[in-house]
């Protein structure tokens, strides 16, 4: 299965740290929240990738070449004017198979993708989104599902909303989806969901995630993610006593 990881995000709830870079390039520890996507998609057996640019693209093309560095195959798609989340893949069709991968370049996540895989398949679905249970909503797209797990009802981040199932901005799509999207500036939350209610999928997922939006949240991340390191290094070094 191939990826589209979309970057074109420019971060402004994240200024000063995006002064002078685009959001998919802020570093979650030691490596751009980008790179961490790109080792997951390589963890899960993904290794041709496109992704989609617009804001300061350059950058991140320059930082990641053709992706050999990597173990991975990169492909460029570079937006003059911004399309939104649909309308950036769209652009994508000629290189995508027949199901893929869409997933954001600058949220930070460690979700079970093979696992989400299998049950697109499973479904023989053509969307699958992958959501997440969540308390304060605020500022997601969330949504009800009914037993088979298909989504009822999809609102794209309501003002008042209570714990809720939530749009993690991952999507497992089939190839025929991208015909529905017409050419110009179009958005998978606002727009091709609520068109499709009734046919799309949600898988739901109990890994972590953070679209690391704001400053509180992407601090929130990195705390996260040292102290999870730390306890990798604790477990390793007590293995070694053990021997």
């Amino acid at each position: 299965m191939k990826a589209v990881v979309m970057s074109g995000g420019k971060g402004t709830r994240l200024y000063p740290l995006t002064k002078d870079m685009p959001k998919p390039m802020v570093k979650i520890i030691d490596k751009p929240v980008l790179e961490h996507i790109i080792l997951l998609l390589k963890k899960h057996d993904i290794n041709e990738i496109a992704i989609t640019l617009g804001y300061m693209a350059e950058n991140i093309i320059a930082y990641f070449g053709d992706g050999s560095q990597w173990g991975v195959k990169i492909t460029y798609y570079v937006e003059d004017s911004p399309l939104g989340t649909a309308g950036s893949v769209k652009r994508t069709m000629n290189f995508v198979d027949n199901d893929f991968l869409v997933i954001s370049g600058d949220a930070y996540c460690d979700i079970d993708i093979t696992k989400a895989i299998r049950f697109h398949k499973a479904k023989k679905s053509l969307f699958t989104l992958i959501a997440q249970p969540k308390e304060n909503p605020i500022g997601l797209g969330v949504l009800e599902i009914d037993e088979n797990s298909l989504i009822t009802n999809f609102i794209e981040k309501p003002e008042n909303a209570k714990t809720s199932l939530i749009n993690t901005g991952i999507y497992l799509i089939n190839k025929q989806v991208l015909t529905l999207i017409p050419e110009g500036f179009y958005d998978f939350g606002k727009q091709l969901i609520p068109r499709l209610l009734g046919e799309v999928y949600a898988y739901i997922d109990y890994g972590y995630w953070s679209d690391i939006g704001t400053l509180q949240s992407y601090y929130a991340t990195n705390l996260k993610v040292a102290s999870e390191l730390e306890n990798q290094k604790s477990v390793a070094a007590s293995q070694l006593v053990s021997r």
